[in-house]
């Protein structure tokens, strides 16, 4: 199937927005596993967590599936997606982890299905291939925000609680807001509106030169990684920035790098120093976000107002409809 870019405006890109029903006590959520595996009875703990918070659970046809560091083919683990998109009682999609091979998934994906049928999808690391490609192709606003692994006793508070104002409250703006105590820091000043797009740094890499590399024309572009030597991560921002998504993005914000060691004396701030400080775009860092303890619920896709002067981060409209309760 040949992936179609939704058009706006007359411009490329991303599709006017739909909005999936929000979850409230009692709905179905589907478990797939789009990656990596994840051993069967972390899966199992982690779905009976979800039903002791009151949620009916759907597994996935492939989701204990294992081949090597995949969990099960291309075509098995998207056809688990499908299933989850065509099935009317659930209302979210929870993938297992991330890990990789998410982008294998995607050219066995119907785009059309997924927009008649929105739901709510979040994930991180190696999900947000997935996350940002709903949005451009199929207009389908989606969350960085927690997997199936966090649903657990050692998960904080702060990570639930941005979890379920996102996909549990219908809100017209809100203001991200990093946990006490951790400041958001503006590194350029400036003002910059756009769709938000972006995840782990990467994955995006990976996808470079394929119909679905990310698309930052407009938008603000948010970063993050995980256990990568910070020579690494110079390797791959120069990579993004020689592909141009920086020069088209609007502005930009760094997430944490969570466990990225210092390489030839140079720190990851060092690199956004260096590298991203003189392009001259609003630059926001240190959101809590993805692979660190603290989990930022970030709407991939919707239009947020970056604001470096404050350091705020302002979501424009709302990640869901109005189709229940909001959560308590």
């Amino acid at each position: 199937m040949e992936a179609k870019v939704f058009v706006i405006d007359g411009k490329d890109g991303y599709a006017m927005a739909t909005l999936p029903p929000l979850l409230r006590k009692g709905d179905t959520i589907g478990i797939v596993t789009l990656g990596s595996p994840l051993p069967a009875d972390e899966i199992n703990a982690r779905v009976q967590y979800l039903q002791r918070m009151g949620y009916h659970v759907v597994l996935g046809r492939y989701v204990y599936a294992e081949n090597g560091f995949l969990a099960g083919s291309d075509e098995e683990r998207a056809s688990d997606l499908m299933a989850m998109f065509a099935n009317k009682q659930v209302k979210m999609i929870l993938p297992a982890r991330g890990g990789v091979g998410v982008a294998g998934i995607l050219p066995h994906l119907d785009f059309q299905t997924i927009r008649s049928n929105p739901k709510i999808v979040t994930g991180y690391s190696d999900i947000t291939v997935l996350l940002n490609v709903l949005a451009q192709y199929a207009g389908l606003i989606t969350l960085q925000s927690l997997l199936l692994i966090d649903f657990n006793q050692d998960t904080p508070d702060y990570n639930f609680h941005q979890f379920f104002s996102a996909v549990s409250t219908y809100r017209t703006a809100w203001t991200i807001q990093n946990p006490p105590g951790v400041p958001l820091l503006g590194k350029v000043k400036g003002n910059a509106a756009g769709p938000l797009v972006g995840g782990n740094l990467t994955s995006f890499v990976g996808t470079l030169g394929t119909p679905y590399e990310i698309d930052t024309r407009g938008k603000i572009l948010l970063l993050e990684e995980t256990h990568e030597p910070v020579n690494t991560v110079y390797r791959y921002l120069n990579h993004l920035k020689l592909a141009g998504k920086f020069r088209d993005c609007s502005g930009i914000i760094m997430g944490e790098c969570t466990n990225c060691q210092t390489a030839y004396g140079k720190s990851y701030d060092d690199v956004i120093h260096e590298l991203l400080v003189p392009l001259g775009k609003p630059l926001l860092t240190n959101l809590a976000t993805a692979h660190g303890m603290f989990k930022a619920a970030i709407p991939i896709g919707a239009r947020v107002q970056l604001d470096t002067l404050n350091e705020t981060l302002t979501v424009l409209e709302p990640t869901v409809s109005r189709q229940a309760q909001k959560w308590l």
